[in-house]
């Protein structure tokens, strides 16, 4: 495996073409290799899971707004904690107990020790339900990702910026394939949980479907209880 991140580091360095490919690698590895990160996978499967009868379009754009609040939150970190000439991501103790607590709560939720609403104010129909609690769910587990997300970027961002100033376009290139990469796992992983629902006839209240979201708030709380033992 280091020989694998080693190749993708130098390829990141490469020609363009191969650069921007490596780039999309690092981000679906910065998923699977990275136990923090594995974190919003139950966590988006067990959100949309909470939903109820939905549609795969519906758990598209869920899991593509949780993803894309993670990502919104990184850039903003990453921007806030350059500027401060802090280590690039570092939010400090308090973002990680916040994301903590916040993961925690939708993990006994998951497994029914908490009400809460998941589903948004439009229970009457899914076009809009949980649309804002997801993004707001990956905009507050983004927070906790800056040192896990900006030490996966180190190659990309190396590169950035030293290209930044003679073509700043083939820097962002390079981020948003890596955005586009570690986006992809997250939106896949929510949107096949719809899928797997209408295949096996699942409804809310199905058995399996019940073991499915018991299942992801275990693995939430073990997430966030690893993103705990991290920061102390």
């Amino acid at each position: 495996m280091s020989d694998l991140l080693a190749a993708l580091s130098r390829a990141v360095e490469g020609a363009p073409a191969l650069a921007l490919g490596a780039s999309l690698v690092w981000g679906v590895l910065s998923i699977v290799l990275s136990p923090c990160h594995l974190a919003s996978i139950p966590l988006i499967v067990g959100f949309i899971d909470e939903q109820g009868r939905s549609t795969t379009r519906h758990a598209f754009v869920l899991s593509l707004l949780f993803g894309t609040g993670i990502l919104i939150t990184i850039a903003l970190i990453g921007a806030i904690t350059a500027a401060l000439g802090r280590l690039m991501g570092d939010v400090g103790p308090w973002g990680t107990h916040l994301t903590v607590t916040i993961m925690l709560i939708v993990g006994l939720h998951l497994l029914g020790a908490i009400p809460l609403n998941l589903r948004g104010a439009d229970a009457s129909g899914f076009s809009r339900r949980g649309l804002l609690a997801a993004f707001i769910l990956g905009l507050v587990f983004g927070i906790a990702l800056g040192p896990c997300t900006f030490a996966y970027m180190a190659p990309m961002l190396a590169v950035t910026f030293r290209t930044s100033a003679e073509t700043p376009l083939y820097g962002v290139a390079l981020l948003l394939a890596y955005g586009i990469g570690h986006c992809g796992i997250i939106v896949a992983a929510g949107t096949s949980t719809e899928l797997v629902h209408k295949w096996l006839h699942w409804t809310e209240a199905s058995r399996g479907a019940v073991v499915l979201k018991s299942v992801c708030g275990v693995l939430v709380i073990l997430g966030a209880l690893y993103l705990l033992w991290g920061a102390l």
